[in-house]
Formats: structure tokens, C-alpha cells, sequence
């Protein structure tokens, strides 16, 4: 069937509205006067719609749209193209009575459309209609597997505990082990307080099915939360008996090995979880931090948890460098920290903790050059953070820029909110600057400015 040209200019501009299968936004392009067979007056207010949305007047939006709904004189087409629009900045404007009567109206017009399921499913959500919600997500999972998580959430929201439990299991089989439906589960047990009766449940799923890998998982977590790690410890064991293939059981062996000074089967169970694909990003920073702090309190194992930092080298990510600065630091093995700082800024530069960090060390180190470098790239992330214009100031005076590093303190000083300690360092930098420039009145400006700073103690 030929869709209408006015459809196609909406899609133009938002995005696939009404299609089978999920799709994305594409980039805005200007709208233009070519929509087909559709009145100027519709055209008009249809993209002052548009206009007002996109600057965030959605009183005005919706003022457009409701005359652009008249101007399409009773087409469905147009009439539901308009009325989605109507029900998103209904729900901007947090009027969800209202989003969700223009939500419905496009779906009993164009039937069960992704994009506007979706839209529905944000606003009973905003408004607590859980009950609602249910069964929309189970329209929406026919679209999208990854909304059966939704779903148990749903469940364990509106007290349906046994039937969140029994998915968070299937999930847990067809997807494997996850921190967040692992947090959802413990959440479940909190509420409902049996947890001796879902122990007892486990215990005998175990007796009539000793191959279910996911209930041995959920019996050690129960023990563990009941604070029986005797029991939680002997469960992994078994399961190991029973599945030597098993991966996931590690993340429950590796700490009870660390804490019965099992160290060499700790780590190797660590190396298990570290290079097992099927175990989540989050689960492996976990682990890597329960072994920092272990090594905290047993330095003799630095070596080990610089090795285990390794398996970690393509994950593209710097938080577990972040994590092993930190350790260093703390231990006051800053040029150790600095090395792993580097190596984490450079595969995560928007990480700004660990942006800071990294500056703050090579400047100490004087490491002038990198630093100037480094926070010139910074700058193009962080164009605001007067910390980073601060550091690359001091960097570019010790290379000798010192246009540039003038021009940075300058600009850094124009985003300083009330922070008198860094305002000090800003001027005394710049009296500084100008002093190594030869423009002695200046320096004694800026000088004289930063002597009249007080810092209380």
C-alpha cells in the first residue's frame, strides 16, 4: 500500500513512527515544502509543532498541533501522525492522563505500533499504573526479547513475587548471570521475609534436579545473605562436583577461597570469572575490587593483582585502571598509580575523575608536556570544568606557551563558581604567566587579587 507523502515527511524529520520492527531516530533534517497532497495550513502548523517541541515550548507545540489535527480534516494517516506528537508533549509537560488518551487514539487507528507501545509503556511507568504496564510490555517483548526483564520487574512491583522469581530464573538460563537481576532477586527476598521457605523450595529443586546450575547459584546467594557461608561454601563446592564446566560458581568460590586463605584457588577461580565471556562487565569489577581490597591488607600479592589487571586490557573500558591508581595511591606508590592512571584515561577520556587524577599526577611529577597535551584533549570533553583550564595553565607555563596558558586561565577563571582556594590558584598562576611574559603590572594585578583571598582553615 503507498503510504501518504505527509508520512514520509514526519518520517523524515522524527524518525520511523509506524513500522514492525524496532528502528531509531534518524538526524534532523530541515522540513520541506514538498508533503505531498496535504493543505498549506496543516503543513504550517505541523511543523510549528515540530518547532516549538524542539525548543521545548510544548504548550505552543501542542497549540500548533491541535490546529494541524483540524487541517488534516479526519485523515488517519495524518490525524494519528499528529496525535503521537500531541501525546509526547503531553507527557513533557508531565500530563499523563492526557499522553496516554493520545496514545491510545494512535493505536486503535494504526494498531500495535513499537514506537508508541513504548511511549505508553513511559507513561504508566511515570504514573505507577504497574498493572497497566504488564500487559503492554508482553506486547512489547514480541518485539523486543530484552523488555521480559521489564516484565519481572513488573511483576516483583505489583507483588507477583513467585512469577518475577520464576523469570528472573528463566532469564538467568536463557542469558546467563546478571548483577542487576541478581539485585532484583535479593530485593524479592527482602520483601516477602521466607527466606527459609525459598531456601527449603531450592533444597528440594536441587534433590530432583542436581544439573540446575541457577538454583545452586540462588541457594549459595540465600545462604550468603543469611550469613551462613559455611553452608553458601559447601553449595559452590557441590555444584563444582556436579558441574566442573561450571563458570558462574567461581564468582561465588573466589571470595570464600580469599577469605579461607585459599589464595591460589582464589585466583584461579578469578581468572575463570575474568576471562569467561558470559559473566557481565559489572560482576568482574566486583571482583577485581574485592581483591584490591584484599590486597590492601596482604601488599604481598601486588604482583597477582597487577596480573589479573591484565585480563581486563581490551574490555575498552578505564574503570578497573581507575580502580588500581587508586590502590596505588593510597599505598603512596604514585608513580605506580600514574602508569595505570594513563592506560585508563586513554581507553575512557570521558571518565573525568580519572581525567583529574591523571593531571593532577603528571603535574606533580612535572611532567609538563603530557600534561599539556593531555588536558588540551580533556578541554574538548570538558569545555566548562575550571579544574582542567587550571591544570592546563600550569602545564603550558612550565613549557614556556605562555599565550596559551594565559588564554586558558583567563577562560578557566569565566566558569570559577564560587570556589575561593582554586580562584587563588587561578590568579597566583596568572601573576605568574604575565611576570615570565615581562608585563610586571599585570603580574602584580593579578598577584595583589589573590593575595586578598583568605582561606579559612
Amino acid at each position: 500500500m503507498k503510504l501518504k507523502l505527509i508520512l514520509l515527511a514526519f518520517i523524515m524529520i522524527t524518525g520511523t513512527l509506524f513500522s514492525g520492527q524496532k528502528t531509531y531516530a534518524q538526524e534532523e533534517e530541515e522540513p520541506t515544502d514538498d508533503l505531498g497532497n496535504v493543505s498549506d495550513a496543516f503543513q504550517d502548523h505541523f511543523f510549528e509543532g515540530l518547532k516549538q517541541k524542539g525548543i521545548e515550548n510544548y504548550e505552543l507545540a501542542l497549540t500548533a498541533l491541535r490546529k494541524a489535527e483540524m487541517a488534516a480534516e479526519g485523515d488517519p494517516v495524518n490525524t494519528a501522525v499528529v496525535q503521537f506528537e500531541m501525546g509526547k508533549n503531553h507527557a513533557a509537560l508531565k500530563q499523563y492522563e492526557a499522553a496516554e488518551e493520545k496514545y491510545k487514539l494512535v493505536l486503535s487507528s494504526q494498531g500495535e505500533r513499537l514506537d508508541v507501545l513504548e511511549a505508553l509503556y513511559d507513561v504508566y511507568y511515570e504514573e505507577k499504573n504497574y498493572e497497566a504496564a504488564i500487559p503492554l510490555v508482553e506486547k512489547l517483548i514480541e518485539f523486543d526479547e530484552d523488555y521480559r526483564e521489564d516484565l519481572a520487574n513488573l511483576y516483583s512491583l505489583t507483588s507477583q513475587h513467585k512469577k518475577a522469581l520464576a523469570l528472573l530464573d528463566e532469564l538467568d538460563t536463557d542469558w546467563g548471570e546478571s548483577a542487576v537481576r541478581n539485585a532484583l532477586r535479593r530485593q524479592i527476598y527482602k520483601v516477602t521475609g521466607d527466606t527459609e521457605g525459598a531456601i527449603s523450595n531450592l533444597e528440594d529443586k536441587i534433590d530432583q534436579n542436581p544439573k540446575s546450575e541457577q538454583d545452586y547459584l540462588n541457594l549459595i546467594f540465600l545462604y550468603s545473605e543469611q550469613g551462613d557461608s559455611e553452608k553458601a561454601f559447601e553449595t559452590a563446592r557441590e555444584l563444582l562436583r556436579n558441574q566442573p564446566d561450571s563458570k558462574l560458581v567461581h564468582l561465588a568460590l573466589y571470595k570464600f577461597y580469599l577469605d579461607s586463605g585459599e589464595i591460589r584457588n582464589a585466583l584461579n577461580s578469578m581468572d575463570v570469572v575474568f576471562s569467561t565471556p558470559d559473566i557481565e562487565q559489572d560482576s568482574k569489577y566486583s571482583v577485581l575490587s574485592d581483591f584490591i581490597g584484599f590486597t590492601s591488607e596482604h601488599p604481598e600479592y601486588e604482583s597477582q593483582l597487577e596480573a589479573v589487571v591484565e585480563k581486563f586490557s581490551d574490555s575498552g573500558s578505564g574503570q578497573v585502571y581507575e580502580q588500581l591508581g587508586g590502590y596505588f595511591v593510597s599505598r603512596g606508590q604514585k608513580e605506580k598509580a600514574l602508569i595505570f592512571f594513563e592506560k585508563g584515561m586513554s581507553r575512557d577520556p570521558d571518565n573525568f575523575s580519572l581525567v583529574r587524577n591523571t593531571l593532577l599526577l603528571q603535574i606533580e611529577f612535572r611532567e609538563f608536556e603530557k600534561a599539556a597535551i593531555a588536558s588540551e584533549e580533556a578541554l574538548e570533553i570538558f569545555p566548562s570544568q575550571p579544574l582542567i583550564y587550571l591544570m592546563n595553565g600550569v602545564a603550558n607555563i612550565e613549557t614556556g606557551a605562555l599565550e596559551k596558558a594565559v588564554e586558558s586561565l583567563e577562560t578557566g577563571l569565566d566558569f570559577l563558581l564560587d570556589d575561593p582556594r582554586m580562584e587563588k590558584d587561578f590568579y597566583e598562576q596568572l601573576s605568574i604567566a604575565y611576570e615570565k611574559k615581562g608585563d610586571a603590572a599585570k603580574s602584580a594585578q593579578y598577584a595583589k587579587k589573590a593575595s586578598e583571598i583568605n582561606i579559612a582553615n
